[in-house]
């Protein structure tokens, strides 16, 4: 029987064998943008998402939550002009990071397709957006890089937290990809392809910590 192939989300390679085949699920690596992905027909349902969601209990006055958001939100306020505005895309029930940022004089609207899912917030410009813990469930990361992009203003930053993959050879034993939600999984390489595609330079990426400023140009 062939292998199944089917085009990358996020670099739209057209065809990528879907030849990772381990106890959570089937995945590709595409050897274009270096991204893991899981087959389309295993992706979970919104309601399936959901109800996941729903068991996450991620609290704005947890310290060592906090802490952990403070991996990125530190290096990123130390960015920003004192009167940055932000985004926090895919914010969660809870948006603790959008909290963080306005607690030190960053106001930071919210969006989650589940939880805020008021579009008109993404009609307007950024001088920073945050991503935590949300880009490895994008079904489609090439949508939402691109629309975190137009978000930005030119020179604006876009810090983003998840789990770096380190290639197919130890995918199997990693533990990321048990949350049944996790569904995109990205590398260095996949990084630095996004960097270059959606039109940023890269000033962090290390372990999962990314952060990155868009074109100044806005290209």
């Amino acid at each position: 029987m062939p292998i199944e192939t089917c085009p990358c989300p996020l670099c739209s390679r057209p065809r990528v064998a879907i030849d990772l085949d381990i106890h959570s699920g089937r995945y590709g690596n595409c050897p274009d943008c270096d991204l893991i992905f899981q087959s389309p027909g295993e992706l979970p349902d919104s309601l399936s998402e959901f109800a996941l969601y729903h068991t996450h209990h991620n609290e704005a006055d947890d310290a060592g939550y906090r802490a952990f958001l403070a991996q990125l939100a530190d290096p990123l306020m130390a960015c920003l002009a004192p009167d940055a505005r932000g985004m926090d895309y895919g914010a969660g029930p809870g948006p603790v990071l959008a909290r963080l940022f306005a607690e030190a004089g960053f106001p930071t609207a919210v969006y989650d397709p589940f939880f805020h899912p008021d579009a008109r917030v993404l009609e307007d410009s950024y001088d920073f957006a945050v991503c935590t813990e949300a880009a490895e469930h994008f079904h489609r990361p090439a949508r939402d890089f691109a629309r975190l992009a137009a978000l930005l203003s030119p020179g604006g930053w876009l810090g983003v937290m998840t789990e770096l993959h380190c290639g197919p050879k130890t995918f199997a034993d990693w533990w990321y990809h048990k949350d049944a939600t996790h569904v995109s999984f990205y590398s260095r390489e996949t990084i630095h392809w996004i960097a270059r595609h959606f039109g940023f330079r890269v000033l962090q990426v290390e372990s999962r910590v990314v952060i990155l400023q868009r074109d100044a140009a806005g290209k």
